[in-house]
């Protein structure tokens, strides 16, 4: 959700309709400070799926036989992730994750598996739960909220 502003009537995110209403697990909430809930399991779970989720991507979008990394001249920024060579880059370009998430293998598809897994068992529900009921829930879940006042 979003709202339009400007004379070119341009998008703009509204953080308050979207996801600062989002009906996240009880005591995982973004506006507790992430290290109350560091050691809860839950938590745990969810962060060691999303980062081994994040290592796979960035292994396949920027394999080490293809890249070569130099540090960021500018403090605080990424490191520099370049080509080895020109058929490195050739190869580089074809490397999206449009790409990949439309080829969609089977380690992509299981790390997702494993990390809605992990955010399922954070509400308490079934990892094998269809969308369509997943949506119903968050959907009963924010409604709750809302009601409530929080």
């Amino acid at each position: 959700m979003g709202t339009w502003l400007g004379v070119g009537n341009d998008p703009r995110y509204t953080p308050s309709t979207c996801f600062e209403t989002f009906p996240f697990p009880e005591g995982l909430t973004p506006n507790l400070p992430a290290a109350s809930y560091a050691e809860d399991p839950r938590a745990r779970a969810i962060a060691e799926a999303a980062a081994e989720l994040d290592r796979l991507r960035e292994a396949w979008l920027n394999p080490p036989d293809l890249v070569r990394v130099e540090p960021e001249v500018v403090p605080g920024y990424p490191d520099r992730v370049l080509p080895r060579d020109a058929v490195a880059a050739a190869e580089l370009k074809k490397r999206t994750l449009t790409n990949l998430y439309n080829a969609r293998p089977a380690w992509l598809d299981m790390a997702h598996r494993r990390l809605d897994a992990a955010v399922a068992a954070a509400y308490g529900w079934p990892a094998d739960l269809p969308d369509e009921e997943v949506l119903a829930r968050l959907f009963a879940l924010n409604q709750e909220r809302a009601a409530a006042g929080r």
